[in-house]
């Protein structure tokens, strides 16, 4: 399925910042999640006896854990929260910021302002923020089926969850029909992957007996299309579309194969 910010064909149904998927992993169990402390103010004989690369992980997990519980913090703040050294706080908060997961920020300051420079304050970013479980699938899942039941239920539901999917797909077909058209037409599969891909997709175009492979290795929407597998059907529509000819969709990341597989035919020679 695609995900990105295209051109949009209605504000509405633009597919802007979809399922906020822009992350592609989420941290689960061995992610930014709360996890024993090994770095603490003992001093650095017990830090340096327990603090290998596992331990920068598991303690920058928690730096990064009560940001999110507490706001934005300087390091003083979690030094204290977290019973580290100030030092050790800013060790990792220095990777945080170069890994994207957080920023520093001028603390704002109410009254009078004291002497000095006002301590920074770190915050996550979006980046950061993404990388903790987030409930998109089953927001974008309940939100169709409120439309399926509203439509009548039935076929009437489906049909109007179809009408969705082809609406959402429209809002591409501009973008990415200019890079197909403007490929040559032996190229125009491969442009189409390439314009996947810019969009977060490990897309590729495969040689295949009388036709090519258009192969995408992701699907964020993939949860949500086992459901509904109008966005699917939908997006297939828009890849006919944009290559001029019938495609076969062979598999779908939705119902369980590795990779998301479209057969697009060799066009026939023109006739003589």
């Amino acid at each position: 399925m695609i995900k990105g910010t295209p051109v949009p064909a209605s504000r509405e149904l633009s597919g802007r910042g979809e399922l906020r998927n822009n992350g592609v992993v989420k941290y689960t169990g061995e992610g930014y999640g709360m996890e024993p402390a090994v770095e603490t103010t003992a001093g650095p004989q017990s830090m340096s006896a327990s603090f290998g690369d596992d331990g920068q992980r598991s303690t920058r997990n928690r730096v990064v854990r009560s940001i999110l519980d507490h706001g934005p913090s300087t390091a003083a703040d979690l030094a204290e929260r977290l019973e580290l050294t100030q030092a050790a706080v800013r060790r990792h908060l220095d990777a945080l910021v170069a890994e994207g997961v957080v920023e520093p920020r001028e603390r704002r300051v109410y009254g009078a302002r004291g002497r000095g420079r006002p301590a920074r304050a770190f915050a996550l970013t979006d980046f950061g923020r993404d990388a903790f479980d987030q409930a998109y699938d089953k927001l974008a899942v309940d939100a169709l089926r409120w439309i399926a039941q509203a439509a009548g239920g039935g076929q009437m539901g489906e049909a109007a969850v179809a009408a969705f999917a082809r609406a959402r797909m429209a809002a591409y077909a501009e973008r990415y029909g200019e890079a197909v058209r403007s490929a040559a037409p032996e190229q125009r599969t491969g442009a189409l992957a390439k314009a996947l891909t810019t969009d977060g997709y490990a897309a590729t175009a495969r040689s295949a007996p009388v036709g090519e492979q258009l192969c995408q290795h992701h699907c964020p929407v993939a949860h949500v299309a086992e459901e509904f597998p109008q966005l699917c059907e939908a997006e297939t529509e828009l890849f006919s579309q944009l290559l001029g000819t019938h495609v076969q969709r062979l598999a779908t990341i939705a119902h369980g194969d590795g990779v998301c597989t479209t057969f697009v035919p060799n066009a026939k020679p023109p006739a003589r």
